[in-house]
């Protein structure tokens, strides 16, 4: 069956079995209708593509003004990435969460839920981090949601694993049918965490007639599971797309990691920007919530932009520390991105520490690390840095740097002119940037060939051979 009578039939079913609908239309046949529909349903509305996934081809509208614009933007992005220009209306919940049923069924109209999952915590909605159990909702809320999900699954007998998804009023207190999405989830892993199951061997299994007493697989969750997507994008461009080669990729021992990639990995502009789900369980949510800010810490991916350090700011925020996100919250959340934007390279720019890269002739690797050690050792400790903190060496000509955040910069060694936004700063002196602010190095005049750049925290690169020397403008420590 295809997506447009799939998502319209269950529409139909949970209406039919007491779930409530959202305010919605049916399929919109072109403009005209769709300014009717929206007029009476009222603004806001979301315009949806019919056969959509993955929060592709959704759009707010907030007026009539919004519409002829954007129907043409969902029909159009509805039939290039779905081949099916189909549109429909639904009332907009400006206080929403999304909280989504996982069940099972055996085809033979047994179904049985296996917790509910809160996957609120979405970007332009594409869901970031997602949870189970669902944080502060009462027991009577999360048995409506299993019962009328599993009455949804009943009705069509349905077999294998599914998910009925739920839009939840924080204001109204009040839950509403939004589709059922028949196939495994991005998200199964909390759900298997917590409840001890592997959802694709059921799966398997039921296809190949040997799942045996479906009610034997139903079980309470025992503990908190978090699950966080790691995506290739930069989040201090508007989360743009990232692509490149992995230099190096790295996750903790003890966390479970649903993914593609390691060291070496070329990432590709051609595919979804997904590279690897990060899995973490607590006996309770706030140990877990701990354990997945341990985990994000200890990961490590380099050598293209990721939204690593933006998980890790979410997983401190108190929003998410509270389990009050919405799923508008990250529209909204500040975050700045702890890196340099490189203008201009310069001459030749390369990160160095101190004493670098040594102990490898045996192999045929020479001794590597500043050429001017000493001013690279004092332009750290202006910032308050250790001695082995990596700085950027400049050779005869500077770069020209953006700064993404507010730190604390030291130059050091040969001299070169240096102005921030137009205005000249000296070396041998700690000078505080702020976020936007442009650094500009010129030519190198005097004694000596080489300057020092040092950040606050240090220039944040991988190890290779034990040291950082000559890895390329980076970023840096918040």
């Amino acid at each position: 069956m295809r997506a447009f009578g799939l998502k319209h039939t269950a529409r139909d079913l949970a209406q039919a079995r007491g779930v409530p609908l959202l305010p919605g239309s049916g399929l919109l046949g072109d403009l005209a209708q769709a300014q009717t529909e929206a007029q009476r349903i009222g603004f806001p509305v979301m315009l949806k593509s019919t056969a959509g996934g993955g929060g592709i081809g959704l759009q707010l509208c907030h007026s009539a003004a919004d519409l002829p614009r954007l129907y043409d933007t969902v029909r159009r992005l509805s039939l290039a990435n779905f081949k099916d220009s189909g549109l429909f209306l639904e009332k907009y919940v400006a206080q929403a969460r999304h909280i989504e049923v996982q069940i099972f069924g055996d085809g033979e109209g047994e179904v049985i839920a296996l917790g509910e999952r809160d996957c609120s915590a979405q970007r332009r909605n594409q869901k970031v981090i997602e949870e189970t159990p669902a944080p502060n909702l009462g027991d009577a809320e999360r048995r409506e949601l299993h019962d009328a999900a599993v009455r949804l699954g009943q009705r069509v007998s349905y077999a294998s694993a599914g998910t009925v998804e739920f839009i939840h009023d924080e204001a109204g207190k009040k839950s509403y049918f939004l589709e059922v999405n028949t196939r495994l989830q991005v998200e199964h892993p909390v759900t298997e965490e917590v409840t001890g199951l592997d959802l694709v061997e059921m799966m398997v299994r039921q296809a190949a007639g040997e799942l045996g007493d479906l009610a034997s697989y139903a079980r309470p969750p025992e503990g908190h599971a978090f699950e966080v997507r790691l995506y290739a994008e930069d989040p201090g461009r508007n989360f743009q797309p990232s692509s490149g080669l992995l230099t190096e990729v790295s996750f903790p021992d003890g966390v479970r990691v649903d993914g593609w990639i390691a060291t070496g990995t070329e990432v590709t502009p051609f595919y979804d920007p997904m590279l690897a789900k990060v899995i973490v369980k607590g006996k309770t949510r706030e140990e877990a919530a701990a354990k997945l800010a341990a985990a994000l810490d200890q990961s490590r991916v380099y050598g293209i932009e990721t939204n690593l350090d933006y998980l890790r700011s979410l997983a401190r925020a108190p929003e998410f520390l509270d389990g009050r996100l919405l799923t508008s919250t990250l529209a909204g959340y500040g975050y700045e991105s702890p890196a340099i934007d490189v203008l201009s390279p310069g001459a030749q720019s390369s990160l160095q520490d101190w004493p670098g890269r040594v102990g490898y002739w045996n192999v045929g690797v020479p001794p590597s690390g500043p050429m001017d050690g000493l001013s690279h050792r004092l332009a750290n400790r202006l910032c308050g840095n250790g001695p082995d903190a990596a700085t950027l060496e400049m050779t005869l000509n500077g770069p020209v740097l953006r700064f993404r955040t507010d730190t604390t910069i030291a130059l050091a060694g040969a001299g070169m002119p240096a102005t921030l936004d137009g205005e000249d700063i000296p070396f041998w002196c700690a000078v505080d940037v702020r976020a936007g602010q442009t650094l500009e190095l010129g030519q190198v005049h005097g004694a000596g060939q080489r300057a020092y750049l040092a950040v606050r925290h240090g220039f944040d690169a991988p190890l290779y051979l034990g040291s950082r020397s000559a890895f390329t403008l980076g970023r840096f420590g918040g």
